[in-house]
């Protein structure tokens, strides 16, 4: 052997295990990541299951017949008589 080939050696395999090394961070950050944005995507869908709740329930509250109905029995209107209706004229 000649005198630089031990060295040359160390060199080498500190190398490759600094690239082992690095190839297992690399999996371990990509994984982690990968679990954050599945995180992420669920809540993402939760939101917008929630959404589609939430205005379908704004829709069933506005229907005409509903609001029609409170007006009939919380406020106590009712349709106006012929002799009740005023036409303004500009």
């Amino acid at each position: 052997m000649k005198y630089g080939q031990p060295i040359l050696m160390g060199l080498l395999l500190l190398s490759v295990l600094a690239s082992g090394i690095g190839v297992v961070y690399a999996k371990y950050i990509s994984r982690k990541y990968f679990v954050e944005l599945q995180t992420l995507l669920a809540a993402r869908d939760a939101i917008d299951t929630e959404w589609g709740r939430l205005q379908l329930e704004h829709s069933t509250w506005g229907t005409h017949g509903r609001v029609e109905r409170l007006a009939r029995k919380k406020l106590d209107m009712h349709m106006p008589t012929a002799d009740e209706v005023v036409i303004i004229a500009p």
